[in-house]
């Protein structure tokens, strides 16, 4: 997967820091109101500066594991050491930590933090640490609890804790527009979680590692910064998904980097973002998704010299529009000054009706009015579908629609899983193989159980 990160050559340079951007409802940015001036360079982080949670001394470090002996401990889940991954490396700055009481509210009710300047960030989906009524009463009137695996490791510190009533009804109501059951999400992480949730500042030991070959892929936002820094960008526009890239996602970059090189500016980089965290079970798993990334690039459908692949260590949602401003303002932490969004971000279908939990468009609209991302451009995509007379993806022409295959995730995966060729131009051969080899490792065995994915 070493192609993935072609290096660009030249000097590496300090780029002028970016003022405030604008909304885009349009890719044809050119001619929108305010963007006669190009500006260059990267996007300040949220609150001005990009908060990295992890102690940088090693002695320090020795120093806390042993502090952290005395304290009373609350053990994580897989998606609370995900969190914390969050947390450390800046991608929801402001934050120090998880959330106190108060942060939790703006969060639900608003969207968004007010910080001391009286300034206002986006911040839409609630990182909290839920504990039970034994963890309450262990941590008593302690100021400071150790955070561990499950291998009872020290992951953190978290200080200045502050106790309050997780209500969960209120926030599954708040964050998904309903409290149905069969939400991912929640089901994994609320419905069974404790009744109280603990907030504080965080002291995160070490760089959080999950040593499963794809830890090289783990770019921080400050790393992120570097390398946009490294190449010389100019803007960097980010796509985030948990799907395979077919080439109606190809088109959508590449025609998204063109426009911008219309607009002015000299050297866009993509940054394509996939989702790290915890994703439901009929998703695609990360390290086969990182595969048929890697043969998307090596097939020469995206350029290496101007794409970084990276990995959002973020859990999903499913929450749609609210999910996805979440999604978007971790961007900025990360450098990116442009968001590309497409039909139903982050959604869902009902968990107990057959349709969709929320309308398609609703994403795109709630980006380019949402609290605290003004500074953001936000592009929503054009409507791709396999051209019939052209024999490959193309921008859906409404003026001869009997030209036009739409091929749904769903009969993608069918094709996949039977085996069978989608028309030629939809995926590069490559990612379709690793596609196909994915669900033919989950094949039922002979006894009829269905394997655990083979790793990659």
């Amino acid at each position: 997967m070493a192609s993935l990160f072609l290096k660009t050559p030249g000097p590496s340079q300090s780029l002028p820091k970016t003022h405030k951007t604008h909304f885009s409802l349009s890719l044809n940015l050119k001619y929108q109101a305010g963007f006669g001036r190009i500006r260059c360079g990267l996007i300040e982080p949220d609150g001005g500066k990009l908060l990295q949670l992890v102690i940088e001394d090693e002695p320090q470090r020795d120093l806390k594991r042993r502090q952290a002996l005395s304290l009373p401990q609350i053990k994580l889940t897989k998606i609370d050491v995900q969190w914390v991954h969050v947390l450390s490396e800046g991608w929801a700055s402001p934050l120090k930590g998880f959330m106190r009481e108060s942060e939790f509210l703006q969060t639900l009710h608003f969207n968004s933090l007010r910080l001391g300047d009286g300034s206002v960030v986006n911040m839409s989906v609630p990182i909290v640490l839920a504990i039970d009524d034994s963890n309450k009463n262990n941590i008593g009137d302690s100021s400071s609890v150790a955070l561990v695996d499950d291998k009872d490791k020290t992951i953190a510190i978290l200080n200045d804790v502050e106790i309050y009533k997780h209500n969960k009804e209120e926030r599954t109501a708040r964050t998904w527009g309903t409290t149905a059951p069969g939400l991912p999400y929640a089901e994994e992480t609320i419905t069974n979680a404790g009744n109280w949730l603990i907030g504080g500042d965080l002291e995160v030991i070490e760089p959080i590692k999950y040593h499963d070959g794809l830890d090289r892929f783990r770019l921080s936002p400050a790393e992120l910064r570097d390398e946009f820094t490294r190449r010389n960008a100019d803007a960097v526009f980010a796509f985030q998904l948990r799907n395979p890239v077919h080439n109606g996602h190809a088109l959508l970059m590449t025609d998204t980097r063109r426009r911008l090189l219309e607009m002015g500016y000299k050297n866009p980089v993509l940054l394509l973002h996939p989702l790290g965290g915890y994703t439901k079970a009929d998703d695609v798993p990360l390290q086969w998704r990182m595969k048929q990334h890697e043969m998307v690039l090596e097939d020469g459908v995206l350029d290496p010299e101007t794409t970084v692949v990276s990995i959002f260590p973020s859990p999903m949602h499913y929450a749609g529009p609210t999910e996805v401003q979440w999604h978007a303002k971790a961007r900025i932490n990360a450098g990116a000054n442009f968001y590309i969004v497409g039909r139903d971000p982050a959604g869902m279908g009902h968990p107990l009706e057959k349709r969709d939990l929320y309308d398609a468009d609703h994403g795109k609209k709630v980006l380019s009015m949402a609290p605290g991302l003004e500074r953001l451009n936000i592009l929503p995509f054009k409507v791709a579908a396999y051209d019939k007379t052209q024999n490959r993806m193309a921008f859906f022409d409404p003026s001869r629609p009997q030209d036009f295959l739409f091929i749904s995730g769903t009969k993608m995966r069918t094709l996949a899983k039977n085996k069978e060729s989608p028309p030629d131009g939809f995926m590069c051969p490559g990612g379709w193989k690793v596609l196909v080899d994915y669900y033919d490792s989950l094949t039922p065995a002979e006894n009829g159980r269905v394997p655990e994915p083979v790793p990659v």
